[in-house]
C-alpha cells in the first residue's frame, strides 16, 4: 500500500503535468460549468463574464463582462449594478426594467468565467511557486489552494505558513491560524488540510537557511 504522503505526491505531480499540458494561458479561475449551474449562493463580481438570455428575444440576448465599476449595460437597461449580486437577483432586475418595452420578459443570468468580489479570493503569498488570487469554491481546502499555486518553492519554510483570517466584520480583529505546509505535502499529515473560508490569505515564509 502507498503511504499517504505518495499519494499526495502523485496527485499534486497529476496535476501540474495537467496544468502544463495545455498550450494556452492559465486561468486561476474554476471551470465554467460550475458557474454556470446557476448557484445563487455565488456573488458577481468585476471582472466576471456574463451571458444575458431573454427569451424569444435573441436581439436583447448578450454576453458581456462586468466593468471595473460593478456596472453592465446592455440593449435598453444601461448601467445596472451586477456586482454584489447572485446572478437571480441581477436577472430579476433585468426582467423588472424590460418589462416597459416587453411583454412578460424571461431573463436568465450565467456567470461564463467568473473572478468573484475581492471579499470572496483567496490569496496565496510568499514562497508558494505561482503566488496568486483564486475565487473561492465551496468545500476548498488548503490543499486545493497549494495545487492550484503548484507548491512552494525550495526556499520555503513551508511549516511556519499561516492563514490570515478575517474576522466577521472590520472591527473584529484577523485571526492567525499555524499550518504545517511541508508536513501535509511530503508527509501526508491530512490533519493541516484546513478548511478555507473566503477572504483568506496564506502566507509562507522563506527559509532561514
Amino acid at each position: 500500500m502507498r503511504r499517504p504522503s505518495q499519494w499526495l505526491a502523485l496527485l499534486l505531480a497529476a496535476t501540474f503535468m495537467t496544468a502544463c499540458g495545455g498550450g494556452g494561458p492559465r486561468s486561476a479561475a474554476p471551470p465554467a460549468r460550475d458557474a454556470a449551474t446557476g448557484d445563487v449562493s455565488y456573488v458577481i463580481g468585476p471582472g466576471d463574464a456574463l451571458g444575458i438570455f431573454v427569451y424569444r428575444a435573441p436581439e436583447l440576448s448578450v454576453d458581456l463582462p462586468v466593468r471595473p465599476d460593478g456596472r453592465i449595460s446592455m440593449p435598453l437597461v444601461p448601467d445596472i449594478q451586477a456586482a454584489g449580486r447572485t446572478p437571480t437577483q441581477l436577472a430579476d432586475d433585468i426582467r423588472g426594467r424590460l418589462r416597459e418595452y416587453v411583454r412578460e420578459p424571461n431573463v436568465t443570468v450565467m456567470v461564463r468565467s467568473f473572478v468573484g468580489p475581492p471579499s470572496r479570493l483567496i490569496r496565496v503569498i510568499g514562497e508558494a511557486a505561482e503566488p496568486l488570487s483564486l475565487p473561492y469554491r465551496d468545500g476548498m481546502t488548503l490543499l486545493d489552494v497549494l495545487i492550484s499555486a503548484r507548491g512552494l518553492t525550495r526556499y520555503a519554510a513551508g511549516n511556519r505558513a499561516e492563514i490570515i483570517r478575517r474576522g466577521p466584520d472590520e472591527a473584529a480583529p484577523q485571526q492567525v491560524i499555524p499550518v504545517r505546509l511541508s508536513a501535509l505535502l511530503r508527509d501526508g499529515d491530512v490533519s493541516q488540510d484546513l478548511p478555507m473560508r473566503p477572504g483568506d490569505t496564506l502566507v509562507i515564509p522563506q527559509s532561514w537557511f
